[in-house]
């Protein structure tokens, strides 16, 4: 589970990396200052663990967590070599979905890439580099599939429908929208990582004092102070959490961001609790119980007999595994039981 942060130079995304990982990156106030992609593997909040580990008084807790990879900054024309090029490019192939950040926040002290303020503006540039990105690979792709179609392979017949449908697209200006390619045609190009079918998210880095009052430039992004998020993420818990009071807001930009890209890659969280470990496993949304169990090793998917699923908060509320059984709470499930958010599991299976 991977998310790759892209923007333009100067737009935070380096200063938004650390408060996200409390990772050290180098931030400089010029473009390309990571050279290397920064990657950095955050746990997902979730109190639900937390309490579940309280009631087993559990050694240790794992939670669920997402890996942010932050690449250096893009600017027009990075795909014909410009900046830093295309090597960045392909840093971001691999993730499963990808945030743009959008600078809309005022510092005469750093510099922007285009002169001055322009949220749209700087998003379609950045679009425009991931489509001429992916254009490029379907052509690549396309002549080295016209060998194998001449010779009737009906598998790279069917690759190259399939390649041809998004490069109109891509021709066109048009972004390819994954939700409407049949599951077997995004398994057939699965393998070239195109950017523009990733699922994306959108996060304007705004200045501190516009959060209560923030009025998105951008439909459905998310509003972030990254100067702030970097200020909350070397205080303590506590001071953190009295510095939002303070601020009147419920939750650190972070959080949200965080919880949005859960939600973004369609995942759920079942638990596997007790006194040794309680550990939060993020899942696809439909996953079914033998999955699941798998997550967990790959022989308890393959030995799978049973499941036993409690509700994490009908297991708290009993206060014990021995209770929950008395009032018929835990529930054995059998091979076709789709997983649910919250599902509490333990898994019998053959060694």
């Amino acid at each position: 589970m991977q998310i790759g942060i892209v923007g333009l130079p100067n737009v935070g995304k380096s200063t938004l990396f650390k408060a996200l990982t409390k990772k050290q990156v180098e931030i400089a106030n010029y473009p390309f200052c990571t050279i290397d992609p920064n990657v950095g593997v955050v746990a997902v909040p979730d109190n639900r663990l937390d309490k579940l580990a309280a009631l087993y008084h559990s050694e240790k807790f794992v939670p669920a967590t997402i890996e942010f990879v932050d690449i250096a900054g893009l600017v027009k024309n990075a795909h014909q070599g410009e900046g830093l090029g295309n090597q960045f490019l392909s840093h971001i192939r691999e993730v499963d979905a990808i945030a743009h950040v959008i600078r809309n926040f005022h510092d005469d002290n750093v510099v922007h890439a285009g002169g001055q303020i322009n949220p749209a503006e700087d998003l379609a540039t950045i679009a425009t580099e991931l489509a001429m990105a992916d254009l490029a690979t379907v052509e690549n792709a396309l002549h080295r599939l016209k060998e194998k179609t001449k010779a009737g392979d009906k598998e790279a017949i069917k690759t190259e429908r399939v390649l041809a449908q998004i490069k109109i697209l891509l021709d066109q200006g048009l972004k390819p929208d994954a939700t409407s390619l049949p599951a077997d045609d995004l398994k057939l190009i699965k393998g070239f990582n195109l950017l523009t079918l990733k699922p994306e998210l959108y996060i304007e880095n705004i200045d501190e004092d516009s959060i209560k009052k923030f009025a998105p430039s951008i439909p459905n992004s998310i509003p972030v102070s990254a100067k702030l998020e970097a200020e909350l993420a070397d205080l303590s818990a506590d001071e953190a959490k009295k510095y939002l009071q303070e601020l009147g807001l419920k939750k650190t930009g972070l959080e949200q961001l965080i919880a949005a890209s859960y939600r973004l890659l369609n995942l759920m969280t079942f638990f596997t609790a007790g006194p040794k470990e309680s550990h939060a496993w993020p899942i696809k949304n439909g996953t079914k119980a033998p999955a699941a169990a798998g997550e967990i090793h790959t022989d308890f998917e393959a030995g799978f007999i049973r499941a036993e699923i409690i509700n994490w908060q009908d297991l708290i509320n009993c206060g014990s595994e021995a209770k929950a059984k008395e009032k018929g709470l835990m529930h054995l499930e059998g091979k076709d039981y789709i997983m649910r958010d919250g599902d509490t599991a333990y898994f019998h299976f053959n060694k």
